[in-house]
């Protein structure tokens, strides 16, 4: 059964006075100063206040996606609890929008709320050690088993690069369902139980001596064909979901004017005159105008956003902040002089979000390393930017019409 949801004790109106009138009745039912975090937090989700955009009963109200901003201003003022969306963001920036788009209605019932309150995190499953760049290359294989209510598939095979995998209590996996199908077309997209006993989690130690991914294992895991997203054979095109939001997610993220990476060579720009030359500010000039324009960009790109469904625009996007971040922070490491070649830690730690601009100069620097490659490597990005944006002529693909079979590997 659906829930009971506060926000259908109000109008329809659902403009921004109507959302501010929805906020103080959610702030005197459940003051923020006495309410434990989690209830308020699946209050607010009850009442329409997660994501506006969503349809009553799934934490939205139907409303223009721009007035989301409307309701975080309002509950920051009052001091309420956000939902640490660092934590939670490929639960947020992609497995929630891929579930709303291809879900059955008991499977958003049951996994948005608890999603997006944080209770549980999610993972990704999709890149493996043979197939990255070229993802619909993959190899892990799920054997569809029984029948009726007991229907389901077993699946095996190797992931890799999966961030917060450590933590999660749920991922999104693309498998191969049909071997004999060429390879983008013998995919099944499936919701994967990160607790069953046939997943393996083993860290991935990082060039910045953090484990922040690490790869999976997955030996006879048992998913009921009710976690199935999509019909089977179609997980490429529930992927693309997927994919165009994490590219959004990773590189279109709101951040205020020099905030980010340029944020933070500024800030040493000002605070250390002794540091300054003249080629170094020439660089940083135009580093921050890119920067400024890259920003703009993505919140004019959020704005055309329709139902949280962004198209292949948002490959654009994610190239600017990677190029960006890479080159800012060789900027700063130069900007420090020796400084810059110091490094605080190297301690093995699993952090429990991405944080591609916390630590010191050095982090930064070799943090941004990965930028042009997780999300989708800028080589396949520039393809897809020159494609499905710019209409120019397709690569030819000899294997496009192979059974995956018979690929080579």
């Amino acid at each position: 059964m659906p829930r009971t949801t506060e926000s259908a004790q109000h109008p329809a109106d659902t403009d921004a006075a109507g959302l501010r009138s929805r906020v103080r009745d959610l702030l005197a039912a459940h003051d923020p100063a006495t309410t434990p975090r989690d209830t308020f937090l699946r209050a607010r989700f009850d009442a329409g206040l997660a994501w506006v955009h969503f349809p009553e009963g799934l934490g939205g109200l139907g409303a223009p996606r721009a007035l989301q901003s409307v309701v975080d201003a309002e509950l920051e003022a009052a001091g309420a609890p956000d939902n640490d969306p660092r934590r939670i963001g490929i639960g947020l920036g992609m497995a929630a929008p891929t579930i709303l788009k291809y879900g059955t209605e008991e499977q958003k019932q049951r996994f948005l709320r608890p999603l997006w309150t944080g209770e549980e995190v999610w993972c990704q499953l999709f890149s493996e050690p043979g197939a990255g760049s070229d993802l619909a290359a993959l190899a892990t294989r799920a054997v569809r088993d029984g029948d009726g209510e007991d229907a389901g598939w077993t699946v095996d095979g190797q992931k890799v690069w999966t961030s917060q995998a450590h933590l999660a209590r749920w991922a999104i996996l693309i498998a191969r369902t049909d071997p004999g199908a060429p390879k983008h077309r013998g995919i099944s997209y499936f919701v994967c139980d990160m607790t069953d006993p046939g997943v393996e989690v083993r860290p991935l130690r990082q060039i910045t001596g953090e484990a922040e991914f690490n790869e999976v294992f997955l030996t006879g895991v048992r998913i009921p064909d009710s976690h199935r997203l999509g019909a089977v054979g179609e997980g490429w095109k529930v992927a693309q979901t997927t994919l165009n939001n994490e590219r959004v997610a990773i590189g279109g993220g709101r951040i205020p004017r020099e905030g980010g990476m340029i944020g933070k060579v500024a800030a040493t720009w000002r605070e250390r005159p002794e540091l300054r030359t003249h080629d170094l500010h020439q660089r940083l000039l135009g580093l921050w105008v890119e920067a400024e324009a890259a920003r703009l960009a993505a919140v004019r790109l959020g704005q055309q956003l329709t139902a949280g469904h962004p198209g292949p625009e948002g490959a654009g996007i994610k190239l600017a902040f990677a190029r960006l971040a890479q080159e800012i922070s060789g900027l700063e490491v130069e900007l420090l002089a020796d400084e810059g070649l110091t490094y605080q830690d190297w301690t093995m730690t699993r952090p429990q979000h991405v944080n591609f601009t916390g630590r010191d100069a050095g982090y930064r620097y070799l943090r941004a390393k990965g930028n042009s490659i997780e999300g989708g490597t800028s080589e396949v990005l520039l393809n897809i930017v020159a494609e499905r944006v710019l209409g120019l002529p397709a690569e030819p693909r000899t294997d496009k019409d192979v059974p995956w079979k018979e690929l080579a590997r």
